[in-house]
């Protein structure tokens, strides 16, 4: 997927913000399945909660890989301008999240990503599956 970029958000000479956090989602998706992660979803949130848009849901079943997919994730985005907002669990890399505001990507290990189960928790979300 490309890097997000003027000419992928502008229709008619307006920003489509909805665009952008989709954009977003899905290149963090397939930065993670770049890393080797595993079982990767997008839970569009939208209409749901004013609290973020998107979901990225990852596992790694490693720290190493944990902690590679999320540090490709951080500089890959920076790249594109993208920048998050806060940043969690580095330390234990058991369950990382890269808070972008309109997307959070959640970085699970397999046994934290059974016992949270956001797919439950938010299961009137739509799901787009990432492979």
């Amino acid at each position: 997927m490309s890097s997000l970029k003027k000419e992928d958000t502008y229709t008619a000479g307006k920003v489509k913000e909805v665009e952008i956090c989709e954009l977003l989602a899905k290149r963090s998706a397939e930065l993670a399945l770049e890393k080797k992660c595993e079982d990767i979803k997008i839970l569009d949130l939208r209409g749901l909660t004013s609290v973020t848009d998107f979901f990225v849901i990852a596992t790694a079943d490693s720290d190493r890989k944990a902690k590679a997919a999320a540090e490709h994730v951080i500089d890959e985005l920076k790249e594109d301008g993208e920048r998050p907002m806060h940043i969690e669990g580095m330390d234990s890399l058991h369950w990382v999240l890269l808070d972008y505001v309109d997307v959070v990507v959640h970085i699970f290990m397999p046994d934290e990503r059974r016992f949270y189960d956001l797919e439950s928790l938010w299961s009137d979300a739509p799901v787009i599956t990432v492979s």
